[in-house]
């Protein structure tokens, strides 16, 4: 079953993604939740269409995207973590997290999609965050990672 993605769903496909899913799967989790919708000749027809609605709303909430990285310029996120005495921290530190932590912090709402974490904070110290609010606004910010 060929179907449009409509919202992005982990491991089966990113929004406006056309891809091929199998018939059961299409029809009773992504269709009826509203997650997708039938990839046939008039919904390929208005794909376009919904495209180009899209980037223009991501277009307005550039200036946003602006404010917000200019905002956090120059501040360093602080997040806490149970370490052991070594050093490495127990668990991890996931997109949510660090959403979290901005929000409290800073009062900056930011989708955790937009959020790249580095690989390497497994440990305490201070790591580059990168946070890609649009395709032309990308802000690097510093993560201190301390002993909770």
């Amino acid at each position: 079953m060929k179907v449009i993605m409509l919202k992005d769903v982990d491991k089966v496909g990113d929004k406006h993604e056309v891809i091929t899913v199998k018939n059961g799967f299409g029809r009773n989790y992504l269709l009826p939740r509203g997650l997708a919708i039938i990839g046939n000749d008039s919904n390929m027809g208005r794909l376009n269409e919904m495209i180009r609605r899209e980037e223009a709303q991501e277009q307005k909430k550039l200036d946003v995207y602006r404010v917000i990285a200019k905002q956090l310029e120059g501040k360093t996120l602080k997040i806490g973590a149970k370490a052991g005495t070594s050093g490495r921290i127990f668990g991890s530190i996931t997109e949510l997290s660090v959403k979290q932590q901005l929000q409290e912090q800073f009062g900056v709402e930011i989708e955790r999609k937009k959020i790249n974490l580095p690989e390497d904070a497994k440990e305490l110290g201070t790591y580059t965050l990168i946070l890609k609010l649009h395709p032309e606004v990308t802000h690097e910010m510093q993560m201190e990672v301390a002993q909770d």
